[in-house]
């Protein structure tokens, strides 16, 4: 499939999003998406990535919002196959984060950006990270090199966070994934925590927006900071956020394909935030 990074209207990007199975049938299972659901309603860590929901909010009530929000089966027959996201609900979710990121261009603020999956979506970040910086947006990059002790299916991890062009992650200590050069995959709110806490701690900038995924958003969220990202279909955590006024912005789509798909999204967010190069 050829990939053209300069894809920035509305129809070249919607025919994009389905070509590369950012929404329309995307890979994510309705097996996961719903084991994610019973996890969520279970009130497990690991699902919540840091949002502390005030609902009740029972597998019936996420099916429910997912299909609001996303655009998958609202049926709760519907037990197997792909998921499906509505490229529609994509498309405004964009345009509803480029207006944030536009909000906190013009007033020259600091943001903190942060992402779970960085071997995915670290280029989607760094562009953005990019373009602040350029607006005179400060960048911030606290507590680096700081260890996150994170509860993960493996049992307790130690991990350190660092920063790649701008864009938070944790990695794994040398040695103990030797190669893994742009990070671990991460669903704790545990990092985000960290760096605003180390911000404080250091009497510097607080930011004014944090960008990102997982537990960057629902954790920022939680705190009270304004906070936007990107979610899948079986990421529930961060559209109860939105649902609950905790989260600003949520944008469905599968977080799961190759890097270089997003580069069109990041082109359109750019022009519609007013911060194309």
């Amino acid at each position: 499939m050829r990939q053209d990074r300069w894809v920035v209207g509305v129809e070249g990007l919607r025919a994009h999003l389905l070509a590369a199975r950012l929404a329309g049938v995307v890979a994510t299972s309705r097996e996961a998406s719903l084991r994610r659901y019973r996890a969520f309603a279970a009130r497990d860590p690991r699902a919540l990535m840091g949002v502390d929901p005030q609902g009740e909010w029972a597998v019936p009530d996420l099916v429910a919002l997912m299909a609001e929000k996303c655009g998958v089966s609202a049926d709760p027959r519907c037990t197997t196959g792909h998921d499906v996201i509505d490229p529609e609900r994509t498309l405004t979710a964009l345009d509803a984060f480029a207006e944030r990121v536009a909000a906190v261009a013009r007033r020259r603020a600091p943001v903190l950006i942060g992402t779970g999956h960085p071997h995915r979506l670290l280029g989607f970040y760094a562009a953005l990270a990019d373009a602040l910086s350029a607006a005179g947006c400060a960048v911030l990059t606290p507590a680096q090199g700081r260890c996150v002790d994170i509860t993960t299916r493996f049992g307790l991890r130690t991990y350190n966070l660092d920063y790649v062009r701008g864009v938070a992650l944790v990695r794994e200590p040398a040695g103990q994934r030797p190669g893994c050069a742009t990070g671990a995959h991460s669903h704790s709110p545990l990092p985000v925590r960290v760096a605003l806490a180390g911000a404080a701690e250091a009497g510097g900038l607080l930011p004014e927006l944090v960008v990102g995924d997982h537990g960057w958003v629902c954790g920022a969220g939680q705190l009270g900071f304004e906070a936007i990202g990107l979610a899948d279909t079986d990421d529930p955590a961060l559209f109860v956020g939105q649902a609950e006024g905790v989260v600003s912005v949520v944008v469905p789509l599968d977080d799961g394909v190759r890097g270089d798909y997003y580069l069109p999204l990041t082109r359109y967010v750019l022009n519609r935030a007013c911060l194309s190069q």
